[in-house]
């Protein structure tokens, strides 16, 4: 029985915005993502479901088509679901989606990492806990990284953060707009928002590989919040790809931030070749879920299939 759960459905101008930020502040499983900064931005409506006085919460971000209000996962945004500021037991889980069925006849989006349920589908991250020195870190380098730092070494590299973000986000854009379709040009420019505004709180920074001319060879994006490094977007040039530039810019961020009581999260792939990009650096597997709900009335039901 899930009846003994006190889960509201609160919509977002009526939720408390510092208790929301609190309890994800305050959950183990906390992520930048759930912040109502982050909602604001990238959802284009999202409502809470909040378990007594914001002990545990989950953001709902809908939307509606043909009248059917339905959940969606927000573009650049890879796991919501729910926050606890205690242990997530299995039963509770079971509250907040029952909570779901009763108002949504149509979803597809991701719970976080510490909300395994038995009708979830498997989706593939990877994490790399960063509090061992550069040197045990590097030891657990698989072959193919040795081999193309190797390769990398024989260049003369400038690493740096002194790097415009507008510019990395533009880069970033026009190499991977075409494979991306879904994010939208809104999708961009609210991203760009976001970003700034995590800049200016220290939650955002850009780390970026150059020649020894200042050309730009590979660039990444990195979101911090309390323990965690978020790999969010890396882009590298036709010739920083000839020059490992990718490997070696990934392994500069690794040197600065290793020894400190930090996780470095890939923020994941189901792309075979990515995920083995990401597991040639030590990684582990920290796998998150996929949900989806239809109970459409046909024939929306067969359309949406």
């Amino acid at each position: 029985m899930t009846s003994h759960y006190h889960i509201r459905y609160i919509p977002r101008d009526s939720i408390d915005t510092n208790k929301w930020d609190h309890c994800i502040d305050n959950s183990k499983n906390g992520l930048i993502y759930a912040e109502s900064l982050y909602l604001d931005n990238m959802a284009k409506h999202w409502d809470g479901l909040v378990l007594n006085d914001y002990e545990a919460v989950m953001p709902l971000v809908w939307n509606k088509k043909w009248t059917i209000q339905y959940l969606y996962q927000p573009p650049l945004t890879p796991q919501l679901g729910i926050f606890s500021q205690k242990n997530i037991p299995h039963g509770l889980i079971e509250a907040f989606i029952k909570e779901i069925e009763s108002r949504f006849k149509f979803a597809e989006i991701f719970f976080n990492y510490d909300n395994s349920h038995r009708i979830f589908q498997l989706r593939h991250n990877f994490i790399l806990n960063l509090e061992r020195s550069y040197e045990r870190l590097a030891s657990q380098y698989k072959i193919d990284l040795q081999k193309n730092l190797k390769r990398a070494n024989r260049f003369e590299f400038v690493y740096t953060a002194d790097f415009n973000l507008e510019e990395a986000l533009q880069l970033h854009e026009h190499f991977y707009k075409n494979k991306t379709p879904h994010v939208r040009n809104n999708d961009y420019a609210n991203f760009f928002k976001l970003c700034v505004r995590l800049q200016q709180v220290q939650k955002a920074e850009i780390r970026a590989l150059l020649t020894e001319e200042k050309d730009w060879l590979s660039v990444v994006l990195l979101f911090k919040k309390k323990n965690r490094i978020y790999l969010i977007e890396s882009t590298t040039s036709k010739k920083g790809r000839q020059m490992q530039a990718n490997h070696f810019l990934l392994d500069a961020v690794i040197r600065e931030f290793a020894g400190k009581d930090l996780i470095l999260d890939f923020v994941g792939s189901d792309i075979p070749g990515i995920a083995h990009f990401y597991k040639n650096f030590g990684s582990v597997e920290q796998p998150y879920f996929f949900y989806k709900l239809n109970r459409l009335a046909w024939p929306a039901r067969v359309l949406k299939k």
